[in-house]
């Protein structure tokens, strides 16, 4: 068995539930170290962190990935133990084998391959390991960053290993994402009995006009690299539970995943002039998760399809679309930030998985990039 099938297990098996690390940063440490690499713990609150750095020249080239996972799910609908990795028909099965453990065992494989072939190589490397990317990302990635920037360490290219593809290995690149926009919303009415309406204010039938107005609004139309700004109602919740109470109180979440086309203070300007307009009485608390970033074309994404392109003869798609990633903190520095990684089919899910060839695979991409950004 490979490398990196075998390192890949081994980080499987520890069950890094968010935002526990259960050893996988001390495993890839000692691998990282082995290679050369200084490695400094960054913990900030109850995360566990990890920094290492090999050389010290530009550019810094930086692996980014997270070995926390989310819970397994109902143990009983799994076809094997979620933190025994096992291989049936060609899939290794495991809780993180696509997001993000197997990513992170093709980096560190990749690396120990092209530093063993060109221990002299151009530029540094670097990893970014963080235990909170599957949790309130508070003290993982945001914090390290910070960290870096203070000290004057400034990334130039970073590689995450999210699961990008959709197909086949390589089909798939994301060179951005959209911004994540939160939304809290309480509209207050007077709670009553439903015989006796002229004495409440039913919130329900308050909001639902401008709810319904809200949903239908076109914020943007989008652009060649994002597609329009959508809102979606994700929870309406109101009332006891009484079929004879009119309730006191809605209580509303919605998101926004937007473009570059508008800002997050534009969003919650029409937000709330929509619902002055409706005559509400209201209160809304704002969560933003996220701005939206872009890696236009440049030296990673000409290496990274060049790489994917010789050894799958694939031409990638650059996309914007999914759910936040670590590298909206990492893109704002003005690194280069591309993601790059498994099939994303089974992400999250019971009986999560990934191909064993496409483990190698990865890492031969990665190792590919590494030859065309650190060797010329």
């Amino acid at each position: 068995m490979s490398a990196t099938v075998e390192l890949a297990k081994e980080l499987i098996s520890r069950a890094s539930v968010t935002p526990e690390d259960a050893g996988c940063q001390a495993l890839m440490r000692a691998r990282l170290e082995a290679i050369g690499f200084q490695c400094q713990d960054l913990p900030f609150g109850d995360v566990s962190n990890l920094w290492a750095r090999r050389g010290s020249a530009a550019p810094l080239l930086v692996f980014a990935g997270p070995p926390d996972v989310v819970p397994s799910g109902p143990l009983e609908q799994w076809q094997s133990d979620p933190f025994s990795p096992e291989i049936r028909d060609g899939l290794l099965y495991g809780r993180g084998a696509a997001d993000m453990k197997g990513s992170l065992a093709a980096m560190v494989t990749a690396c120990e391959a092209f530093v063993a072939e060109h221990p002299d190589h151009h530029g540094s490397l670097g990893f970014l390991i963080t235990s909170d990317e599957e949790g309130p990302s508070i003290n993982g990635t945001v914090k390290v960053v910070e960290h870096l920037q203070a000290q004057g360490q400034g990334i130039d290219l970073c590689l995450v290993g999210e699961p990008s593809s959709r197909e086949r290995l390589g089909d798939v690149v994301k060179n951005g994402r959209r911004g994540s926009l939160n939304g809290k919303l309480l509209v207050r009415g007077r709670q009553g009995h439903v015989a006796y309406p002229h004495l409440a204010l039913n919130p329900v039938h308050l909001a639902a006009p401008a709810l319904a107005e809200l949903a239908a609004l076109e914020w943007d139309q989008g652009n060649d690299h994002f597609p329009p700004t959508r809102l979606q109602i994700s929870n309406l919740n109101a009332g006891t539970g009484a079929e004879n109470v009119i309730p006191g109180d809605l209580r509303v979440l919605f998101n926004l995943r937007y473009s570059t086309e508008i800002d997050a203070d534009a969003i919650k300007e029409r937000v709330h002039a929509l619902l002055d307009r409706h005559g509400l009485d209201y209160s809304l608390e704002w969560r933003l998760s996220g701005r939206p970033f872009l890696t236009p074309e440049g030296e990673l994404v000409q290496a990274a399809r060049a790489a994917i392109r010789e050894l799958t003869g694939l031409e990638p798609e650059l996309s914007t679309s999914g759910g936040t990633s670590d590298g909206r903190f990492i893109a704002p520095t003005g690194a280069q930030v591309l993601e790059l990684g498994p099939l994303n089919a089974t992400i999250h899910q019971v009986n999560e998985c990934v191909a064993v060839a496409d483990l190698e695979l990865l890492a031969s991409m990665y190792r590919r990039i590494l030859q065309k950004l650190l060797l010329t």
